[in-house]
């Protein structure tokens, strides 16, 4: 029961830990507003995140090794929640990208101490669990501008800022007077509500991880210790390495495809901007779908199969990206197939390779690290390309690149994984019947043995018998020789006595038996 209940918590995280992360998106135009910055000067908020959360994902890693599973895991969310509850209120771009960095390394920390935990909770049979807990970062995600825009009401647009600012110079100056401060209360309380929330939700479940933890603080390290010691890969090291790299592929072509998507469909092939932001929205639909299926697909295909399919799924459809990129009804299927077959491939690495060495928390933060590192420097390269050469769909190539660096890591991994395995496997066979070899010997010995101590009793019993025949015949010749000298009569009279003797010697003969 604590180990669903844990694994349910954790779900409940990785859904806060996607709403904090995506609600920046939503609700950038409100808080650049708020700072009195337009949104091109503010997107150096984003490298702050982003520098955080490598920072946070290499801390994690550390402090997971030493800490409790759920005592480090509730102090994230706790800073979370703190980081969650003051950005609305910075007026400042310095103090914004502060927070924004502060906000990075506590959601790097829960995301590294999150697969680290579920892994020490389910081993190399978790990779449903896994699987569910990607989906909920996904659905966290999803919900995240619904609740900024739908539920709290729509915020400020951009146009009306702008209006305001030019017709109203002396707000223009009232702002520029109010950003001196360090803090203030924004001026649309629809910004300060959608982070409340989310924040307030986030309070909620470290309340519960920290009461986890100080009613089973020793669980987790028992748990971790016995999974830590029952299997290490001869290639530890290199499978770590090409595994940052293939997430480093993956999730830089991911976070890349889904954010520049939308320019391209407009730019390049020609789409109105509803139209763009439909196939916007339908890679990021069948992606949150298809990792909701995964968690019924994991429990039947190994992660090594899913990883197959989700590396054939995306260089299919990366290569019908770039064969036909300008036609739209292959862009809209593409799309769709892409999403989905990219919503796997990230819960299903963690699943597989723990399979063949156990994950600690540093191994685990190095992938995520990688996985970092591809979401900043990817994109950001792209970017400028993009801007050097307009007319060529720098996006796609990417995506059908990365396709095909996964496709040949895989391989390269697996054989890595699997080759020591079956060499263990040998001498694990080996040494099997060499025990039952030792075994049969021992058996033979004892077999031996027994023969010998059957022998030595019937040698016994033969020495025996050869004393009481001739015991016997020393009584007959006695016997005969007195018959000479005597008479007759006492012959007859001795008769007897011969006679019992010769049938107590048969007694005597079955009693040694």
């Amino acid at each position: 029961m604590l180990r669903w209940f844990t694994t349910l918590m954790l779900f409940a995280s990785f859904l806060g830990l996607g709403l904090s992360v995506a609600i920046v998106g939503p609700t950038f135009q409100d808080l650049a507003t708020n700072v009195n910055r337009n949104i091109s000067s503010l997107s150096f908020i984003f490298v702050g995140r982003a520098f955080g959360y490598l920072s946070g994902s290499v801390i994690g890693g550390l402090l997971v090794e030493v800490m409790n599973y759920f005592l480090l895991l509730g102090i994230s969310m706790l800073a979370t929640t703190v980081g969650l509850y003051l950005v609305p209120f910075c007026k400042t771009a310095v103090l914004l990208t502060v927070m924004m960095c502060v906000f990075g390394t506590s959601i790097g920390i829960l995301d590294t101490g999150g697969n680290v935990l579920i892994l020490a909770l389910w081993g190399d049979k978790g990779a449903p669990h896994m699987q569910a807990l990607h989906f909920s970062f996904a659905l966290g995600a999803f919900l995240a501008p619904l609740l900024a825009k739908l539920a709290l009401g729509p915020t400020a647009s951009a146009e009306s800022c702008t209006e305001s600012d030019l017709h109203h110079p002396a707000l223009n100056r009232s702002s520029e007077a109010d950003s001196e401060a360090l803090f203030g209360v924004p001026n649309d309380t629809n910004l300060l509500w959608a982070y409340a929330v989310i924040g307030t939700y986030m309070f909620l479940v470290s309340v519960i991880l920290f009461g986890l933890f100080f009613k089973n603080s020793s669980k987790p390290e028992k748990t971790r210790a016995s999974a830590q010691t029952s299997r290490r890969a001869k290639y530890h090291n290199a499978l770590l390495c090409l595994l940052f790299l293939f997430f480093f592929f993956y999730v830089g072509a991911e976070v890349t495809y889904g954010s520049y998507v939308f320019s391209f469909a407009t730019t390049h092939a020609g789409m109105k901007e509803s139209e763009a932001a439909g196939l916007n929205s339908i890679f990021w639909g069948t992606f949150a779908v298809c990792r909701g299926l995964a968690i019924f697909f994991a429990t039947c295909l190994q992660p090594g199969t899913m990883i197959v399919l989700s590396n054939i799924g995306s260089l299919t459809s990366s290569l019908f990206l770039v064969l036909f990129d300008k036609k739209p009804v292959c862009l809209w299927i593409a799309t769709a197939v892409y999403g989905a077959s990219m919503a796997t491939t990230f819960p299903s690495g963690i699943s597989w390779i723990e399979q063949y060495t156990t994950i600690h928390g540093k191994s685990a933060a190095f992938f995520v690290v990688g996985a970092a590192l591809g979401e900043m420097a990817i994109p950001a390269v792209i970017g400028i390309l993009q801007g050097k050469y307009p007319d060529l769909p720098v996006v796609l190539y990417t995506s059908l690149g990365a396709s095909i660096a996964t496709g040949v890591l895989f391989p390269v991994l697996y054989k890595l994984a699997t080759s020591p395995l079956d060499h263990q496997q040998k001498e694990n066979r080996k040494s099997e019947d060499q025990k039952a070899l030792l075994s049969s010997s021992g058996l033979n010995e004892y077999e031996e043995e027994n023969e010998e101590e059957d022998a030595e009793k019937w040698n016994e019993m033969d020495f025996e018998m050869i004393e009481t025949d001739d015991t016997m015949r020393h009584s007959i010749i006695e016997t005969s020789r007195s018959s000479l000298t005597e008479p007759t009569a006492e012959i007859y009279n001795q008769y007897p006595s011969n006679a019992l003797v010769f049938e107590s010697s048969p007694v005597n003969t079955g009693s040694s038996i």
